[in-house]
């Protein structure tokens, strides 16, 4: 691997001592090292590089930062086909699950070809109105239609590959990746999926109907999702990062995206141990919890 991008969170500040570390040890190893202008700013350096066509220029991508950064960086690299190695500098690390620690080793190991990677699907979401395509995104984790702080409760009609499947009134959908199941479906009810299964899961928030629960649909379903509450405030918020309004009568279809992401394994760690980690599961085992019932 001759060509690097690292793309680094803007803050906190000790995030710039990493960053500087990091380019002189690789370009030690004779690796040329790219950057976008935010990146290299924290280590004072600049770059002629855009943010959006690095990707496409390198052998791999080190993202320094939390799981958001590795969104933001993942929505421009998917049509690039190359490896993306997530560095925990955040404090859960879903997707960033290689600590600062772990970073050198593991980074002397890709370097030799000795890593192996798991294919990440993502979302592809267009927004129709009165037919016509007015936003088209692609989202690592999740789709959520929500109503602003003013706004009631909405009522959206949703089909599944063509067939009408239900009408939610509720504060908002959520449709969820396999590796977005952590995250926002999580917290309103969603199962956790795991990243391998080829599937999407739909979690209303808060329904009124008590009766429409989380469901898990195939990955080759196509979802359309249409507002059918008139005069209320409804946005279309793509990895918690984007967004863009929702009007009555628009259409969001939602789908399997023909690209994917692959993000490098740490080695000696599975998605369970992580889960056990990352959610504290078996945390009161051998702590002399409460005594057996």
């Amino acid at each position: 691997m001759k060509n690097i991008a690292v793309f680094c969170k803007q803050k906190p500040s000790a995030n710039r001592e990493i960053l500087r570390q990091l380019a002189r040890w690789l370009r030690d190893r004779k690796v040329n090292v790219l950057m976008d202008a935010d990146t290299a700013g924290l280590i004072g350096e600049t770059s002629p590089h855009a943010r959006a066509e690095l990707p496409h220029r390198v052998d791999l991508i080190i993202v320094l930062g939390g799981d958001g950064t590795l969104l933001s960086v993942a929505r421009i690299a998917h049509t690039a086909d190359v490896p993306i190695l997530g560095v925990n500098l955040g404090s859960l690390g879903f997707l960033t699950e290689i600590s600062q620690n772990e970073l050198y080793d593991t980074l002397r190991r890709v370097l030799d070809g000795d890593y192996t990677f798991e294919h990440r699907m993502l979302l592809s979401a267009n927004l129709l109105r009165q037919g016509e395509s007015v936003e088209e995104y692609h989202v690592l984790n999740d789709v959520v239609i929500n109503k602003g702080a003013l706004a009631r409760i909405v009522n959206m009609k949703v089909k599944v590959n063509g067939q009408h499947m239900t009408s939610y009134r509720a504060d908002g959908l959520i449709i969820a990746t396999p590796t977005g199941s952590t995250a926002y479906s999580l917290s309103a009810g969603g199962p956790i999926i795991h990243p391998s299964m080829h599937a999407l899961v739909l979690s209303p928030i808060c329904p009124f109907d008590l009766a429409n629960r989380p469901i898990v649909v195939p990955d080759q379903s196509i979802l359309e999702v249409e507002l059918t509450t008139p005069n209320e405030d409804v946005r279309v918020t793509l990895d918690g990062q984007e967004g863009c309004e929702f009007l009555t009568g628009d259409v969001l279809v939602v789908k399997k995206a023909e690209s994917a992401i692959k993000l490098i394994q740490a080695q000696g760690k599975n998605y369970y141990q992580l889960l056990r980690k990352k959610l504290h599961w078996g945390s009161r085992e051998n702590t002399g919890g409460d005594p057996p019932a």
